[in-house]
């Protein structure tokens, strides 16, 4: 079982991908952050081995989290969840070594996300 930390400042955008991954990872536990702050905050308790990132929020954006995250946890797994789908927003990301997942987020992706993201952690034990 992983523990995974969506991060977005929208409760629904929160909600609904806290339902997908329900339905992708039921037996997974999952987390909940609606700013950096808290995100951060979250993953320096060590509460948390898996990261999902808004890309749109207000003050910090997700690419800085993900930026954030790297400085303390290089090899974590994230992925920065955003309908900007933009190529710079992409190849930022993938710089940061963090996947992305177009929204709306469909079960698949969050599914193939999930499961690279366990053989990741799997081979770093």
């Amino acid at each position: 079982m992983h523990k995974v930390l969506i991060v977005d400042d929208s409760k629904l955008a929160r909600m609904v991908i806290a339902s997908a991954f329900r339905r992708v990872r039921p037996d997974w536990q999952l987390t909940e952050a609606a700013n950096a702050e808290d995100a951060l905050k979250a993953i320096a308790s060590g509460a948390v081995e898996i990261v999902l990132v808004d890309f749109n929020m207000p003050g910090t954006d997700g690419l800085e989290v993900v930026s954030r995250i790297r400085s303390t946890q290089p090899n974590m797994p994230v992925a920065v969840v955003s309908a900007n789908i933009q190529d710079e927003i992409i190849a930022r990301a993938r710089e940061l070594k963090a996947a992305f997942i177009a929204k709306p987020l469909t079960d698949e992706a969050l599914g193939a996300f999930l499961s690279g993201a366990a053989l990741r952690l799997k081979k770093s034990v």
